[in-house]
This record gives structure tokens, C-alpha cells and sequence, in this order.
């Protein structure tokens, strides 16, 4: 890539935050993913305490297996998401600075008609 060609550079940076913006959609996913989980297994697991359906202990391991699992699953996402929405703001920025670099010019000096 060359200095004196900015378009292919910003052809390439549009196609970057194209695909961080798709890791950072799957980011939001798995994160309300983590989150259900986290509520689904806290509610099994008071429900268990509590002997209200009669669920033995297999189902109380189960119920905190799935709370720590979704709180794993949320800080990891929480963490990348971060990283993306960073590296999209940095490349956002760096599309910006080319395209104001162009040296842009007027393809026609017609006055505009008002109809």
C-alpha cells in the first residue's frame, strides 16, 4: 500500500470496521446470552435452596455452574467488546484523517437553478 493512493487504504479500513463491527454485534449477543444465564441460574438455584420444586442437589451444582459460567462468558465478551469498540474508533479516526487528506476537487462551477 502506498502513500499516494489513500482510496485503497480507506477501502481497506472500511472493510475492517465492517468485520469489527460484526465481532462486536456477536459480543452484544453473547453477553445478553451470559446474562440469562447468570438470571436463569440464580433463580434455579434459590428454587433449590428454597425446595420448592423438590430439585436435588445435582440440580443446585447445575445452577451454580451455570451462574459461574455466564459470569465467565460476560466478562470475557464485556472485555472484548471493549477492545472492538476501540479498534473501531481508532480505524474510524484513521479513515477520517485519509479522507481529509484527499486533495478533493469541483467537478463543475454551474450555479444551481431553484425550480
Amino acid at each position: 500500500m502506498t502513500e499516494d493512493d489513500p482510496i485503497d487504504e480507506i477501502s481497506d479500513i472500511e472493510a475492517r470496521i465492517e468485520a469489527l463491527a460484526a465481532i462486536a454485534e456477536r459480543c452484544r449477543k453473547y453477553i445478553l446470552a451470559s446474562k440469562i444465564a447468570i438470571g436463569g441460574g440464580t433463580a434455579l438455584l434459590l428454587v433449590t435452596i428454597l425446595g420448592l420444586l423438590g430439585l436435588g442437589q445435582t440440580a443446585a451444582l447445575g445452577s451454580i455452574a451455570l451462574v459461574l459460567g455466564g459470569i465467565v462468558s460476560l466478562g470475557s465478551n464485556v472485555s472484548t467488546l471493549r477492545q472492538t469498540d476501540e479498534a473501531i474508533s481508532a480505524a474510524e479516526a484513521r479513515r477520517s484523517a485519509l479522507i481529509g487528506s484527499i486533495d478533493l476537487r469541483v467537478v463543475a462551477d454551474t450555479p444551481l437553478k431553484l425550480v
